[in-house]
């Protein structure tokens, strides 16, 4: 039994502390998002599922973390998103997942263009662009951005509070936050939501 007084108890007992104080943090910038981006979110599902409807795809670009949602999100579609609702694939592409053709261009040309080269020889009129930057200033997001825009596809944006793809995409699904940690976990839920209304949009899902 460990002593309430001794440094480990009081070790446990601040770092449990820390646990709860995340934990409370991340559930405020959720209900704060719920409260000041519903609308765009909507509108973002809504989108996609026209694109889908209209024989279109969703091409996903990000880094890092932001890199790991895009492949994250485009497995839920492709595959499926949970047992409660079997329908066929959707067509949804992750910019970062071709090391090939990510370390050629990148060794020919440098990192700033590896995602708009792709939306260039990938995108169509019909399809969207979901970019994803917790910063919302990752240049190689912001050309393919401009990239997608040339071609005329919509630009759907996922960012924090900030940022330059707040006038670049629309909608803009900006997370009241400005703490990396937080945005990315409210990024994450805002893509199973996304996914979820699809299905509700294009298979009646219960």
């Amino acid at each position: 039994m460990i002593d309430e007084e001794s440094p480990l108890a009081s070790s446990s007992k601040a770092l449990h502390q820390r646990m709860t104080a995340h934990f409370e943090r991340s559930a405020a910038v959720k209900r704060q998002l719920a409260e000041t981006c519903g609308k765009s979110i909507l509108e973002a599902a809504e989108r996609i599922s026209a694109s889908f409807r209209e024989g279109g795809k969703l091409l996903l670009c990000g880094n890092g973390g932001s890199a790991a949602d895009c492949q994250h999100m485009a497995a839920e579609l492709t595959s499926r998103l949970d047992a409660t609702c079997e329908r066929p694939g959707l067509p949804a592409l992750a910019l970062t997942t071709d090391s090939s053709f990510l370390t050629a261009y990148a060794n020919d040309y440098g990192y700033d263009g590896i995602f708009a080269r792709q939306v260039q020889a990938l995108g169509k009129p019909e399809d969207i662009l979901l970019a994803i930057s917790t910063s919302g200033n990752s240049k190689n997001v912001i050309l393919a951005i401009e990239e997608a825009r040339k071609l005329g596809m919509p630009s759907i944006g996922l960012m924090g509070e900030s940022g330059q793809m707040l006038e670049l995409c629309q909608p803009a699904i900006a997370v009241p936050h400005h703490s990396t940690q937080h945005i990315q976990e409210c990024h994450l839920a805002i893509e199973h939501l996304i996914c979820e209304l699809v299905e509700v949009h294009l298979f009646d899902r219960p």
